[in-house]
């Protein structure tokens, strides 16, 4: 067997307890890292822990945090430091996407609340650990979105949480370079999630859904939860001479041309 990649580094990483960031958990603690993850409720995180710990070689610490609210954020940094004296990594993975919804329908409370959670509390946790990481010459890994860059229907404050992110990777990679701290982005397209199973339930047909969401990629299929873990792994351990880079793990859903206008049809055009 291969040696760990990140054996006895500290890493934090926010809504690590289901899909996406359950991946990234399991790939650091296989590979010796010791892992503090956060999410809302205690049931899934609790179940990872559990799970994850008698494996090895690594090791993880569940706490339960909402990432709106500042004071749970700075209570997982400090949670982080008591329990193994510093961080070297940061990833930024809590986040929501709201089921699909014109712009027309959306409120403005929807689209600060959504900020908050996908926006804001990036740039709080990257905030609150910079003075460690900068003692380690660590890194942050941003997860944002294949949409952040192509843009996505009925999902304007998703795709500008996104985008946005990808934005603030690039610049804080500017400013902590002076520091040797390393901020990259890892932008998925579509991964098979409990979330995308209950995106794709709210339809009026789900097989079709998830048929067409396998048919968005070149590589006909989705990606799986491990492969965004090893993606994130990667920027940790292995890409030391890159920053400010949004690595896309899409299997090429950007690629190539589709039919994609929402314009009426000709003959549709001319029914009176």
């Amino acid at each position: 067997m291969a040696p760990p990649r990140y054996r006895d580094k500290v890493v934090v990483v926010t809504g690590g307890s289901k899909g996406i960031g359950r991946g990234i958990v399991s790939v650091f603690v296989e590979n010796g890292a010791k892992v503090v993850f956060c999410a809302r409720g205690a049931a899934a995180g609790e179940a990872l822990e559990a799970e994850l710990n008698p494996k090895g070689p690594g090791c993880c610490r569940f706490i339960s945090c909402d990432m709106s609210k500042e004071e749970d954020i700075q209570r997982l940094i400090t949670f982080t430091v008591e329990q193994f004296g510093h961080i070297d990594c940061l990833v930024n993975n809590a986040g929501w996407h709201p089921p699909h919804k014109p712009t027309d329908d959306t409120s403005a409370q929807e689209f600060r609340d959504l900020l908050d959670l996908n926006l804001v509390s990036y740039f709080l946790a990257s905030k609150l650990a910079l003075p460690f990481l900068r003692q380690r010459e660590g890194n942050i890994i941003n997860v944002s979105s294949l949409v952040g860059s192509i843009g996505q229907k009925d999902a304007a404050p998703y795709v500008a949480t996104k985008g946005a992110i990808i934005s603030m990777t690039k610049a804080m990679a500017v400013d902590e370079s002076r520091h040797r701290v390393r901020v990259n982005c890892v932008s998925p397209g579509n991964v098979w999630t409990p979330l995308w199973e209950e995106l794709a339930a709210q339809t009026s047909d789900p097989d079709a859904a998830v048929a067409q969401g396998q048919g968005s990629q070149l590589l006909g299929r989705m990606g799986t939860e491990e492969e965004c873990g090893l993606a994130a792994l990667f920027l940790a351990a292995d890409a030391s001479f890159c920053t400010g880079i949004d690595l896309l793990l899409s299997g090429g859903a950007e690629l190539n041309y589709g039919f994609k206008s929402q314009m009426p049809t000709f003959e549709k055009d001319c029914i009176t």
